[in-house]
């Protein structure tokens, strides 16, 4: 399906804005996630760095792979969400706090709020770089569903979260990562969404 610019523009900014404020909620709640964004949280808590230029910095090998195998169209918006997210970041915890959040509906809402955001995202043709444009060519070139693929990178980066965190965040972490890929997984399908 073609989207005008105007439709690519609207969606990168809801898909971004709600993946920043999942993030928040994340990190509000002293949790991890999967894929490029987890790398760079947990660097972020290890180092003290903010998260937002780190997951900037980190995105940008990846950029390389997303022109060779998906084109300047996706590489394009990719850097763009990758931007946006990094500047929603940045701001949104000046302007968003929470007093009381339990880690297990932190999870959960960050789960869907991210998955949802994703879902934009992808649909417009873009990823959030890293694992993202990863996962998007193994759906587009191999068949494989990108949230599956998702999953399986986020596999090793709790095995290291597990090394570095408390061990009862990263098992409420992992919930969240399961309620993004799932709905990335059920949602974000080849045969059903794709191409259509």
């Amino acid at each position: 399906m073609h989207h005008t610019a105007i439709e690519d523009a609207q969606a990168l900014v809801f898909g971004t804005l709600m993946c920043a404020f999942g993030l928040v909620i994340l990190t509000s709640a002293g949790l991890v996630t999967g894929q490029t964004a987890g790398l760079a949280v947990l660097i972020s808590y290890t180092t003290g760095w903010g998260f937002a230029p780190v997951f900037f910095v980190i995105n940008i090998p990846f950029y390389a792979l997303a022109f060779a195998r998906m084109g300047v169209r996706f590489t394009l918006k990719t850097f763009a969400a990758v931007a946006l997210l990094s500047a929603f970041a940045a701001l949104l915890p000046h302007f968003v706090s929470f007093e009381l959040l339990h880690p297990g509906l932190a999870s959960l809402l960050f789960g869907a709020v991210t998955g949802a955001g994703l879902l934009a995202i992808f649909r417009h043709g873009a990823s959030l770089g890293g694992v993202g444009i990863v996962a998007l060519y193994a759906q587009e070139r191999l068949g494989m569903q990108a949230g599956w693929v998702q999953l399986g990178f986020d596999a090793v980066l709790f095995a290291v979260a597990l090394l570095l965190l408390d061990p009862v965040l990263v098992g409420w972490s992992l919930l969240g990562a399961v309620v993004v890929n799932t709905i990335l997984g059920v949602n974000h399908r080849r045969d059903r969404y794709i191409g259509t």
